[in-house]
């Protein structure tokens, strides 16, 4: 039978103890947060929980972690950031930064908002220390730790599974249940029968990963989707959706003026139905290992994809180059937990610059995972003209105007050429 007793005393927990410090854990309702309230209560430790309501669509009531938490003796915070994360997400959706494989990072997101909710809520209750329950190998660790450093570098953090004296306690699962069970605490494990990974959610999507997804020989059909359908088991009927932009934002939905995370819900039901925004990627990882996910985000896929229509449209060239560098930094520093960073935000100020004239009403067809367009109105700031673009004989650009841009551009092409500066072989054979 196993004793926690037999196992060396937390030096940290110990220190946390005797500084009277009042520790703040991020909790779910999980095993792990129960074995980790109660642990640091039995060490004398004083605790407080605290849990993130982000309109998490696998969970039905977040106040059910209040309840799940309570026979460990601790009071549970849940702190309401749903309109914070519909933000992210407008922003994200704004800079198109999307990560690896194309995929939108809603944990990404999800972990600068709850880092910075959670930190705040628990400020204004005298907590000392953030205790955060990520493993050492993954993003989530850094992340966490490096918002609460940027946030209040003066704030201290826990990490459980990196405390070397409670890993040696609860090497396991079989650990922490012997464990409550000891203290008359009961925990139902739910079958893992049916599912075969771990789940990470908010509004923003879902992020499925570990487990089975981690042999590349496993598809990634097994996962159930929770957030819409396979674009197989969609209607077999297209349906029209139509969503208003102005400067980067949608703020209507099929004639309907919606705040923003009123329309991410929507967003969320109409692509999710249609089997829109499931998708698969091997990512880069901040420690520099490759991590496999199976990714839901319907509402960020389809706001994301009208947004771009009206991009496309209101962008020069030079613009959009600028944009996809923007993006794509952006992109990279949510994922590495550095949204706070100067860098970042300079970054999202040029791209709400750059959306300003993003103004216009797409209309997109939603068909078993496909995003048809269908049409682009009311757009003031387009720079496409028919006239200019057309192949036939129109009043817009004169074709014979033309020539001399292309005189003055062959001079460079042909001192190229006589230079000897031009190779017309295939590359890939000359590497052979």
């Amino acid at each position: 039978f196993f004793s926690s007793e037999n196992m060396p005393e937390s030096a940290l927990l110990k220190d946390f103890a005797d500084n009277n410090d009042l520790v703040g854990i991020c909790v779910s309702g999980g095993l792990d947060s129960k074995t980790v309230a109660l642990r640091l209560r039995k060490a004398g430790v004083r605790v407080l929980c605290f849990t993130a309501d982000l309109a998490q669509p696998d969970e039905e009531n977040i106040n059910d972690v209040k309840d799940k938490m309570a026979p460990c003796g601790v009071e549970t915070v849940v702190v309401d950031l749903k309109n914070e994360m519909a933000e992210a997400a407008f922003e994200c959706v704004a800079c198109q930064a999307t990560y690896d494989g194309g995929y939108w990072q809603s944990t990404g997101l999800g972990r600068y908002v709850t880092a910075r909710g959670l930190l705040t809520e628990m400020k204004k209750r005298g907590c000392t220390v953030l205790s955060h329950g990520a493993t050492g190998r993954g993003n989530d660790q850094v992340r966490f730790e490096r918002y609460v450093n940027v946030i209040d570098p003066t704030f201290k953090v826990y990490a459980p599974w990196r405390d070397q004296d409670l890993l040696q306690e609860f090497p396991g699962r079989t650990e922490m249940l012997e464990y409550l069970k000891k203290h008359d605490i009961g925990h139902q494990i739910v079958s893992q029968a049916a599912k075969r990974y771990s789940t990470d959610a908010n509004v923003c999507g879902l992020s499925n990963e570990a487990e089975d997804l981690e042999s590349m020989e496993t598809p990634m059909t097994i996962v159930n989707p929770i957030m819409g359908v396979w674009p197989k088991d969609a209607p077999d009927t297209m349906e029209e959706v139509t969503m208003r932009f102005e400067k980067g934002r949608c703020v209507a939905l099929n004639g309907e003026a919606m705040t923003p995370l009123t329309v991410l819900m929507e967003c969320n039901k109409i692509a999710g139905r249609n089997g829109v925004g499931i998708s698969q990627a091997l990512e880069n990882r901040i420690l520099g290992t490759k991590s496999r996910g199976v990714y839901e985000a319907p509402g960020m896929t389809l706001l994301g994809k009208g947004l771009d229509c009206v991009y496309q449209a209101v962008l020069d060239r030079r613009s959009t180059n600028l944009f996809k560098y923007l993006s794509q930094h952006i992109s990279d520093q949510i994922y590495d937990g550095r949204y706070f960073d100067p860098s970042t935000r300079a970054a999202i100020g040029a791209v709400w610059q750059l959306a300003e004239p993003a103004n216009g009403t797409v209309k997109l067809g939603l068909y078993k995972g496909h995003m048809l367009f269908l049409s682009l109105t009311d757009c003031p700031h387009s720079i496409y003209y028919e006239d200019d673009a057309s192949m036939e004989a129109s009043k817009g650009l004169n074709p014979v105007s033309s020539q001399g841009f292309l005189e003055v551009s062959s001079v460079e092409a042909k001192a190229m050429a006589k230079s000897g500066l031009i190779d017309i072989e295939s590359v890939w054979k000359r590497k052979a």
